[in-house]
């Protein structure tokens, strides 16, 4: 059995407890958060989880944690994976990884000094129907992948961190394109890189709230000559819209994350009914057990497998990095108007 501990009890935090529930080989032993009456609330509801710190070192040197879980806001992430991997621990973080490819740079040396496993939950290549999608393509169903286009959409992020562009390290595209730019790796093969990218991005709706871009368009191109294009916005209502199209040498497929077998009109409100639905009676699309249709359960059993094996999982800070320097280079050519190289590592090398 595997200890995890938790660190956040926000959004990301109580999905990722719900997400473990799935898990067989592990458990909760230990939650944090800064607030001590929201560690006991996330506790109470998912437990029984034993103990409950507002000390995120205390946490990480708990005897009884093997698997860190980091479900915290963008600029704590750099400082939480130090003192996890000081303790020893094996370490999931959230998405993305950091707020700029330096920032994730740092995140992959302090893993790789430390010696501790590590994966990057990118949800998005979990999900049922990407993984579905995946296999066909994988199987040849399409042929040659040659362009994917991938887009997410909803009215606003749930934390008020995340609309502090300057604090967070962006805007919608760093907070949604950092799942949409993995995916494209993952069906254009991680052996096939981003070379370069261009980018548009604006404040549209949302000037009252962020400094940073409520709306994005990135284009990707691959070593290989395809081309990617990802789509990211904050401004659009009633709820998440999670939507690829793959276009391949022979046929195309489509995925829906935000499809649902359940929908109707309503007039009284029923509770809860989906991620940023903006309203709660009308014309509304629930969507059931969001945390195994969004990926986030198969994730976390992909995770505890495979660091129970002590092998490398799917996606790890190696892709995170990855990603928060295509990132890097979209917002570059936000600002020159151009297409920008893609740079991986600190001397300014591809």
């Amino acid at each position: 059995m595997i200890g995890v501990g938790l660190l956040g009890s926000g959004f990301i935090g109580d999905t990722y407890a719900d997400a473990l529930q799935d898990v067989r080989d592990a458990r909760i032993v230990a939650n944090y958060s800064r607030d001590a009456a929201r560690a006991a609330e996330l506790a109470q509801k998912w437990g029984p989880i034993d103990r409950q710190y507002t000390d995120l070192a205390k946490l990480c040197a708990d005897p009884e944690v093997d698997l860190v879980v980091i479900g915290l806001p963008n600029e704590v992430h750099a400082e939480a994976v130090s003192i996890a991997a000081a303790a020893g621990k094996g370490i999931v973080c959230t998405k993305p990884l950091a707020r700029n490819g330096a920032e994730a740079a740092e995140i992959l040396d302090t893993v790789r000094r430390a010696g501790v496993w590590h994966g990057y939950a990118e949800s998005s290549v979990f999900s049922p129907n990407i993984a579905k999608a995946h296999q066909m393509v994988a199987a040849g169903a399409i042929g040659k992948v040659l362009t994917m286009r991938a887009r997410e959409a909803h009215s606003g992020p749930h934390a008020p961190h995340f609309w502090d562009a300057q604090t967070a390290g962006g805007g919608a595209l760093l907070d949604m394109g950092c799942h949409t730019i993995e995916s494209a790796r993952h069906f254009f093969g991680k052996d096939n890189p981003i070379t370069e990218v261009f980018a548009w991005g604006a404040t549209l709706a949302h000037a009252d709230k962020t400094t940073g871009e409520d709306t994005a368009i990135a284009l990707l191109k691959f070593a290989g000559g395809q081309l990617a294009t990802v789509e990211s916005s904050w401004i659009e209502k009633g709820g998440m819209q999670l939507r690829h199209e793959l276009v391949g040498s022979a046929g195309r497929l489509v995925t829906d994350t935000s499809s649902t077998p359940v929908w109707g009109f309503i007039e009284n409100p029923a509770g809860y009914l989906v991620e940023k639905a903006d309203a709660d009676t009308g014309w509304v699309y629930p969507v059931p057990e969001e945390a195994r249709a969004y990926g986030f359960s198969q994730e976390m059993r992909h995770f505890v497998d495979c660091f129970a094996k002590g092998v490398a999982p799917m996606e790890t800070f190696e892709d995170g990095h990855i990603v928060n320097c295509v990132l890097d280079a979209c917002y570059r050519s936000m600002t020159s108007g151009v297409w920008e190289p893609v740079l991986l590592s600190a001397d300014g090398k591809r």
